[in-house]
């Protein structure tokens, strides 16, 4: 579970001054500093995963980029997907094509569904869950998590779940 660090109304200034650099990292969420779960060996494999299925569709995508869509909030999801050409600057100021997070075993489902709540309305076109241990997939509508099989689409191609699996079962095969 990530830990909250008592802050009342903490400014964004100050959480920049007290949490930037610091692994793992912090999100500014309305005046709290939430401090993300540490990755396991699975949730980076299926971040390196994605950014690579996602580069190979057309999307330029990468992993762990801070958001300032909004003033009161700065959330850092695991990868985000974007057309070429279509970022500029340092970190995500406008609504993008895709972000994913995964669930590491700490999560609270509840923080998860709440920071995807916000991605979609900050217009995010596609807001995605994985669960690593239960290999599902959820893709957001109207706030509501609903199970699917497509991570990502861009014009006529669709990354698929089963294709994430599939490479992260071949990447954890021992080697003979």
């Amino acid at each position: 579970m990530p830990t909250l660090v008592e802050a009342p109304s903490l400014t964004l200034e100050a959480f920049h001054a007290q949490y930037d650099g610091e692994k793992p990292y912090y999100e500014y969420w309305n005046g709290e500093a939430v401090q993300k779960t540490m990755p396991t060996l699975i949730h980076s494999l299926i971040q390196k995963i994605l950014c690579f299925l996602l580069d190979a569709m057309g999307y330029e995508s990468s992993a762990e980029i801070k958001l300032k869509l909004a003033q009161a909030y700065e959330p850092i999801p695991d990868v985000i997907a974007w057309e070429r050409g279509s970022m500029q600057g340092p970190y995500p100021t406008k609504p993008f094509d895709v972000v994913i997070e995964i669930l590491s075993p700490e999560d609270a489902f509840s923080r998860v569904l709440r920071k995807c709540r916000l991605y979609e309305k900050w217009g995010i076109r596609r807001v995605i869950v994985i669960d690593p241990v239960e290999r599902l997939v959820w893709h957001f509508e109207g706030g509501v998590p609903r199970e699917t099989d497509v991570v990502a689409l861009r014009r006529d191609r669709a990354l698929m779940a089963e294709q994430v699996w599939a490479d992260l079962d071949r990447r954890l095969e021992p080697s003979e």
